[in-house]
């Protein structure tokens, strides 16, 4: 198993939609600051569940992670993740080769969730993940500065 995929739409500084596609051998993202590498992994913790807008870096409310707009753009109504793993392997629990993990937040606050595009709950993508080591408090960040 191994993240394919990262789509987003009005999240955080990602006002359109991106499509960050991976494959097997990746192992980091690197770039200059400010082009939105902790923004990638806060939307990873967020569509895994994230319940806390302080771990995604938010100023109190999990609606922070809504595109708020800027002085040419509006801001979005709402942000959507999805992330696709390659299940080939059926290391996720799943008769599924490829497993679409989906979380949408609405500007009041309400969250959606979806397992390959059926809407279900956060509890469902908990237990699937739960086994896989890849849930929202198994990821290592090493900070700039860190690698050397």
């Amino acid at each position: 198993m191994y993240l394919k995929e990262i789509k987003t739409s009005g999240f955080k500084s990602f006002a359109d939609k991106i499509n960050l596609s991976l494959n097997d051998s990746i192992t980091c993202i690197v770039g200059p600051n400010g082009s939105g590498k902790s923004n990638v992994v806060d939307a990873v913790r967020f569509v895994l569940g994230e319940q806390s807008s302080k771990n995604l870096r938010g100023e109190g409310n999990m609606t922070d992670v809504i595109f708020s707009g800027s002085k040419s753009r509006k801001g979005a109504s709402f942000a959507s993740v999805t992330l696709i793993f390659d299940n080939k392997d059926h290391h996720l629990n799943t008769s599924y080769d490829e497993v679409s993990i989906k979380r949408v937040i609405y500007k009041n606050g309400e969250s959606e969730y979806y397992l390959n595009k059926e809407r279900c709950r956060l509890k469902d993508i908990t237990d699937l993940m739960m086994d896989s080591s890849a849930s929202r408090e198994s990821f290592n960040i090493i900070s700039q500065g860190e690698v050397e």
